[in-house]
């Protein structure tokens, strides 16, 4: 009997150790900073399959989000500089389930840069 609960117990531990290695979500961390000597105003971030993005970023300031990518397709940054130009700028390709991080930094008012580092 003492054999059968020990076997029970393995059983039930080795399960759940497969299910939780198989749970794993693939998602990308961002990072919008704002190094621009000025504030910039509806900083929006489209992905495929969606979009996040903050009101107001100061200047030296960073806005972090998380997203997990459903599609492929390249991302896109747009915003506003404090003379109410809007400017948009496309980034790198992004393919469905990949993760890693993203920063995009905004150095100026009117360029964004992308830096990834992302896993297929």
């Amino acid at each position: 009997m003492r054999r059968l609960l020990s076997g029970l117990a393995l059983c039930a531990t080795l399960g759940a150790s497969v299910a939780l290695i198989g749970c794993h979500s693939h998602y990308i961390q961002a990072t919008i900073t704002n190094a621009s000597d000025a504030p910039l105003n509806v900083v929006q971030v489209d992905y495929p399959s969606a979009s996040f993005g903050t009101q107001l970023l100061a200047p030296g300031a960073s806005f972090h989000y998380r997203f997990k990518l459903l599609g492929s397709g390249n991302i896109k940054v747009s915003f506003t500089d404090a003379a109410r130009q809007d400017h948009a700028q496309t980034g790198p390709w992004l393919n469905e389930g990949q993760e890693g991080t993203l920063e995009i930094t905004l150095p100026s008012q009117d360029h964004a840069e992308f830096h990834t580092s992302l896993k297929p």
